[in-house]
């Protein structure tokens, strides 16, 4: 028998009061099912908590830390399990809670139950229910260091001889006698006197061995926390939870007589324990907001497997969770997420199939080695912002391991180089408490080292500036870094505005993911353009560039055929998707959302530095974005481009109009649904360009086509979890009708005659003005992207995007369902060692209509 809401609430209001501490309760996933539901209390009609609860038959848990109205609640388990038919050939587990959901939604929308007193509740109930969802246990992937290849290293030399150094002496990312130049410079931060003292970090992994005798005394207890077992110490039980101890060792070891010092070895680190087994959204949400008002910065060396063929992003709940510590996290300046770029470039992998990695929010970390070289492991792509010291030619991180005086001698991988950004950007916030996550990721950028200058993956950006996808921007330098935080004009807040969205001939994409119409990707690829105008980025309040977010639908027969890039104004390329040979998922790209900071802008205080040395002020948005779809061209293989769209992230003009970001609650169906919390724009003229006809023809022939269109955004009403797709108005005269009920006041006194007059002009000018545009393309690519791979033609393949939120009740295997629609996760090796490159073929031709007078380049170092 359910309790009372309303004095479950009674009884739970101290522990709920605002400003008080709690800690989650306990979890009994053998006896319950549990779900997360958004009530809305300001939704008019709506029905209260309590009666939610009471329809849904559901007790409560309790609310969410830091997502507000958000509560967790749970069912028990029915007695056996039932499948109930979906569709025509699949089937999922039945939910008795989800499945009554359904059935309050069918019947508030059935015009049978209007007046009755059933309907009328249930219209209530599915107003005020913003989202639910099943929550399910899942397992993230550690990001282990690579296996060792040299089986003699420098430790068991050391031994050998007997050599007795210090472990201090080894730890070469922090002197380094061999490769002076090659460390993470913090000795010149400390003698400035700064060494991390009243700053926070956590390390979210497997746990952290607060008994050992070179974290306890910087541990912090009261942000630490065990999100695997539900305690309040994060220990590390299991005997491979050596993780997360060896990267809290690289942040806040402290300087005492235990194996070495953390980069920040008087600052204080928590651990937050997620990795030892499966976990739920509502449980990483959580824990990526756990302490978020103490800690500054959260160090993640974990994310989907780096077999080359998974694609992972977090789900509808963790997105928003990260979106509130951007948003609230530090009073406001928000939480500083560092994540490891991942180790699967033996692979074939890249970051940009990452969600975590592949976010704005993130502050992307790839890896070198104590040499300075990039180390096989380490993934590339247009979301990688630095690069700093990890394992490699047979070199290891010497740190701090489980146990009360044990030291680790072979940690490495990108897990490693991500903590030893956390440590430096400790430093920085000791310096500048004031310093904002934006902040943070402008001075990464600004005040990167470049590496190996003779490396052809360098190419230089609008701003004059050198970016690589396997290194960033460059290599982190503590000194640098932190001197220049001390002086930093902190940035405005954050603006952002979105592009219409393409539709390639009517593509559509529903929310159960079908794909409909869009355009066959044939020899020659699919191009298309969306065009800027200067009149949206002031309706938005837009000044400076700073990230994009590409989100495209392609449908195709296998996913690691597909290569992506897009072309900025100023014709700088950023490859966002490249081939990989492991992956032969069917289910396509529904909607995933690429990022590149490839066209960062230069910081507003050094724009006119760089415009007298270079000319330009760096990247501007107005103008044409050229997108390129290709594949492998396989004879048993074939996909079709459905449809793209962009996001422009930046900086405010006037920083009082500015607002806070908030998630869409459904942003990857195709065409998108209106969001109110996404700011209005003038929808420009767009242009579809698609291969041209003359492209499937023999050598010799030549013809002309034409194709343009202009696309609206559909004005579909967001809902809660499970809207129906509404087909949106295209016609000519619908478009009429809305530019009349958009004035009413000019056209209220004109007369009918005025009215047709009118109609028959507009539509006379827009026919004359379509004949008149102009076909443009991009060129035919026998070899698309063959720099990226060396010899091999390379692509980047695009991810898929989450399922419906009625589908969250299956279970991936290893992590979230949403990460992959595929089922075989094994590993796929390449047997090479990748080299990255954004050369075009010697025979590529310029994109057409740029915006400047100056033809694009493509400009690389020596």
């Amino acid at each position: 028998m359910l309790l009372s809401w309303t004095l479950v609430a009674t009884l739970l209001a101290p522990k709920f009061a605002l400003g008080t501490r709690t800690t989650p309760s306990q979890r009994s996933y053998d006896t319950h099912n549990y779900y997360v539901v958004e009530h809305d209390p300001r939704a008019s009609a709506g029905a209260s908590l309590d009666d939610v609860m009471h329809s849904l038959r559901v007790e409560p848990v309790e609310e969410l830390r830091e997502l507000k109205h958000h509560w967790l609640v749970r069912a028990e388990k029915p007695p056996t399990p039932d499948l109930v038919a979906r569709g025509d050939t699949q089937s999922r587990e039945f939910d008795p809670v989800i499945d009554r959901y359904h059935q309050l939604r069918d019947t508030a929308s059935s015009h049978l139950s209007a007046r009755s007193e059933d309907g009328l509740r249930a219209r209530e109930v599915v107003a005020s229910v913003r989202h639910l969802e099943r929550q399910v246990l899942r397992q993230r992937s550690k990001r282990a260091p690579p296996p060792i290849r040299r089986p003699a290293t420098i430790e068991d030399v050391s031994h050998r001889f007997g050599i007795k150094d210090p472990i201090f002496s080894k730890q070469w990312h922090l002197i380094n006698d061999a490769y002076p130049e090659h460390t993470m410079n913090v000795v010149p931060v400390w003698e400035m006197g700064l060494t991390g003292k009243g700053v926070i970090s956590a390390v979210v992994d497997d746990g952290l061995d607060f008994t050992s005798e070179d974290l306890a005394p910087n541990f912090s207890a009261e942000n630490s926390y065990d999100f695997n077992d539900h305690e309040e110490l994060p220990y590390p039980k299991k005997s491979n939870d050596k993780h997360g101890t060896r990267c809290a060792g690289q942040i806040a070891a402290a300087k005492n007589d235990a194996c070495g010092v953390g980069i920040a070895y008087d600052s204080k680190i928590a651990g937050i324990r997620i990795l030892s087994k499966p976990i739920t959204d509502v449980d990483e949400a959580v824990a990526l907001n756990y302490g978020f008002q103490n800690v500054s910065v959260y160090s993640c060396s974990w994310g989907p497997p780096d077999n080359g063929r998974a694609l992972g992003a977090p789900s509808y709940l963790i997105r928003k969770s990260v979106v509130n510590g951007i948003n609230n996290g530090r009073s406001g300046k928000g939480s500083i997420f560092v994540f490891a770029s991942g180790n699967g470039g033996g692979h074939e992998d890249q970051c940009n199939y990452d969600g975590y990695t592949n976010s704005i929010y993130s502050v992307t970390v790839g890896a070198l080695d104590h040499k300075g070289q990039h180390p096989y492991y380490s993934e590339a792509c247009a979301a990688n912002m630095i690069v700093a010291y990890s394992s490699g030619d047979g070199k290891h991180i010497v740190t701090t391991d489980k146990g009360k005086n044990e030291c680790a001698t072979n940690h490495g991988g990108t897990s490693a180089a991500a903590p030893n950004a956390a440590g430096v950007f400790v430093l920085a916030v000791q310096a500048r408490p004031e310093l904002t996550w934006r902040d943070i990721q402008y001075l990464a950028i600004e005040t990167a080292k470049m590496i190996n200058p003779e490396d052809p993956d360098w190419e230089t950006t609008a701003t004059g500036r050198k970016f690589s996808y396997k290194y960033g921007y460059g290599v982190l330098d503590a000194y640098k870094f932190v001197t220049a935080a001390q002086k930093w004009t902190l940035v405005k807040p954050q603006a952002w505005f979105d592009s219409p969205a393409i539709q390639l001939n009517g593509g559509k994409m529903n929310q159960a993911n079908k794909f409909s119409g869009g355009t066959p990707i044939g020899p020659s690829g699919v191009t298309s353009t969306i065009t800027i105008t200067r009149d949206m980025l002031k309706t938005n309040n837009f000044e400076a560039l700073e990230h994009i977010n590409i989100q495209v639908w392609i449908e195709h027969t296998r996913r690691g055929d597909v290569e992506v890039e897009v072309v900025s104004p100023k014709g700088v390329k950023s490859v966002l998707g490249k081939k990989r040979s492991g992956d032969a998922a069917k289910t396509g790209f529904p909607g995933w959302v690429f990022m590149s900071i490839k066209h960062w802008s230069v910081f507003l205080s050094l724009k006119r530095f760089w415009a007298d040395q270079f000319g330009s002020r760096g990247e501007d948005p107005v103008g044409d974005w050229t997108i390129k779809v290709s594949d492998q061209n396989s004879t048993s293989e074939s996909g079709t481009f459905v449809g793209w769209k962009m996001k422009f992230w930046g900086t405010t003009i006037d920083p009082k109009k500015a607002e806070k970001y908030e998630l869409p609650l459904v942003d990857n169906v195709l065409p998108p649904i209106n969001d109110p919390s996404r700011p209005a724009i003038d929808v420009p003229t767009v242009t579809e360009q698609h291969a041209k006809p003359s492209a499937f023809l023999p050598e010799g022939v030549v013809t002309s086509a034409s194709t343009s269109s202009s696309h609206v955004p559909a004005e579909t009403p967001l809902a809660a979890a499970g809207t129906t797709e509404q087909e949106p108005d295209d016609s000519f005269l619908a478009d009429v009708s809305d530019v009349i009920s958009s004035h009413k006041i000019v056209f209220g006194g004109i007369g009918v005659v005025s009215l047709i007059s009118l109609v028959a002009g507009a539509f006379y000018f827009r026919q004359r003005q379509e004949r008149l545009k102009n076909y443009a393309s991009l060129s035919d690519d026998t070899n698309p992207m063959a720099g990226v791979y060396g010899a091999e033609p390379a692509s980047l393949a695009v991810p898929s995007a989450g399922r419906h939120p009625r589908d969250r009740v299956s279970v991936g295997l290893g992590f979230h369902s949403s990460f992959l629609d595929d089922d075989d996760l094994s590993t796929a090796g390449t047997g090479h060692t990748p080299k990255y490159r954004d050369e075009p073929d010697a025979d590529e031709i310029t994109p057409v209509a740029p915006v400047s007078s100056t033809a694009p380049t493509d400009t690389r170092a020596p």
